[in-house]
């Protein structure tokens, strides 16, 4: 199966998948959704808990206005329906890292309603994936089972974090679709600041609800609305790599085919994907609403928002993804692949205006998505830990321009730079490894090699190509100093091309 076609061939005939994401979001917070204890990574077991996030009686959750603010945010940005009025309900169910018994989360009416984000694709075109809705909820905690071979452990650091949960359509058709769509709502989150998109820390994960159905029925289901046409789904809960997101949906959409046409059905369930063994596995059968008894939290009353807060907070939103991959386009004349190419990071985004001011955007473009972010990839680090100023970028662009430096030699004195040794021009003043320009001292060394090569130069009248040699040879005298348009033209002149 392809990463990037829409059908999938089975024994009996062709299949399409069909998705819908539930992107799960750690709101960027100091504290919890209901409580004031600290939210942050890396501290011991049970040390940010208080007694609201312990489940201690008689403990009133207290609403962090910072975290409605950061889910409005997050409704702009993705260009939603913000409800004035939002309500938290309870969801009932046991589990021992869910002290009180009840998760409060939205599920009659959430804050953001229905938006829709414009995905880039691998290829360059666009596809747009609609949002059902966000909801605030909290976390629960953490088990941990390796401690001990007798016992698990409960660590209640994560519990009541203040977690947005982005619901999208059914509208995701490949791996790679589902993936492009992920990674855009993480790059639209980081822009905001309302979640860090750190995966690692599982700070944003997803959990993808894959369906098969024959070939043909998915454009009904679009024309009609009717579920019937879309087969049953599985949820594979908490899946937080790129990578990941992709190998499970491909094994589970083959596991779903082979089961459909060896006769069986599909019975409607939550599973795990397990990345070792390559394979989703059944963790239990999928719960409706109902099972989890939903009411409205009687301890909190329901959420009224006032329109000018929210013209307010819309006023002070960031300059998003799609706003900039257009201007980027507009003011410098950069391509549609180079714009997105560079939005992906805010930070590189940032950098790359930073460093084109005056310059041939399109060369600047290069180097900062070429060589630095190879070099930083290389070392590890994000875009915003790039120990290398932008205005050294620009300075080697200037001397590329001026003719100061070839392009190859450019190359040389990046590594320079790279490695600390000063500014581009220090570097070249340095090494003296200014462009030779002088056409005498060219001249003198191409006479010398046509000289020392007279069958050769009698060849390039047949082979024009043949020229090709002696543009290497002269550059290999000079250094590779020479100005490559220079010894072209020389060439060409001597050689009576």
């Amino acid at each position: 199966m392809s990463d990037n076609t829409k059908t999938i061939k089975g024994r009996t005939g062709d299949w399409e998948i069909v998705m819908g994401l539930e992107i799960h979001a750690q709101v960027a917070s100091k504290a919890k959704l209901f409580s004031g204890a600290a939210v942050g990574f890396g501290a011991g077991p049970n040390e940010q808990v208080s007694l609201v996030d312990a489940g201690f009686p008689g403990m009133l959750p207290t609403l962090n206005k910072h975290c409605v603010e950061q889910a409005v945010k997050t409704g702009l940005g993705l260009r939603a329906q913000i409800n004035r009025r939002s309500q938290f309900d309870r969801k009932n169910y046991f589990y021992p890292d869910l002290p009180t018994g009840y998760q409060i989360s939205q599920l009659y009416y959430p804050i953001v309603g229905e938006g829709v984000v414009e995905v880039e694709a691998e290829d360059g075109s666009f596809f747009n994936v609609g949002i059902e809705r966000l909801h605030l909820e909290q976390d629960a905690g953490k088990l941990i089972h390796d401690l001990s071979p007798t016992e698990s452990y409960v660590d209640l650091n994560r519990a009541g974090t203040a977690l947005m949960e982005i619901v999208s359509r059914p509208d995701l058709r490949t791996p790679d679709e589902a993936v492009a769509y992920v990674k855009k709502i993480r790059t639209i989150l980081i822009y905001l600041g309302t979640c860090d998109g750190d995966m690692e820390k599982g700070n944003l994960r997803a959990d993808v609800n894959v369906s098969v159905c024959r070939a043909g029925n998915y454009d009904k289901f679009k024309e009609t609305g009717d579920f019937s046409y879309l087969g049953t789904r599985c949820e594979i809960k908490n899946v937080n790599s790129f990578r990941f997101i992709s190998q499970a949906i491909q094994y589970e959409a083959r596991r779903q085919i082979e089961i459909l046409e060896d006769g069986g059905s599909i019975t409607q369930e939550t599973r795990l994907y397990d990345p070792t063994a390559g394979e989703t596995r059944s963790m239990r059968s999928k719960e409706e609403a109902q099972d989890y008894r939903y009411f409205p939290d009687p301890d909190l009353l329901p959420l009224d928002l006032e329109e000018a807060w929210i013209a307010e907070i819309k006023a002070s939103l960031p300059e998003l993804p799609d706003d900039k991959r257009k201007r980027l386009m507009g003011d410098y004349g950069l391509s549609q692949y180079d714009a997105i190419v560079l939005i992906s990071e805010q930070a590189k985004a940032d950098y790359f205006e930073a460093a084109a001011k005056g310059r041939d955007a399109k060369l600047v473009s290069n180097w900062v998505t070429n060589e630095v972010s190879a070099r930083l990839a290389a070392e590890g680090k994000d875009f915003s830990e790039n120990p290398l100023p932008a205005a050294h970028v620009a300075q080697l662009v200037e001397l590329i321009e001026t003719n100061v430096i070839s392009s190859k030699i450019a190359k040389e004195v990046f590594d320079h730079v790279w490695n600390g040794e000063g500014s581009p021009a220090e570097v070249v003043e340095k090494h003296g490894l200014k462009q030779v320009t002088d056409t005498g001292a060219i001249e003198k060394a191409v006479d010398e090699i046509i000289a020392a090569n007279p069958d050769k130069a009698g060849a390039v009248a047949e082979k024009p190509q043949a020229i090709g040699w002696f543009v290497g040879q002269v550059m290999k005298a000079t250094g590779g100093k020479a100005n490559p348009a220079a010894v072209n033209d020389i060439l060409k002149a001597k050689l009576g091309l």
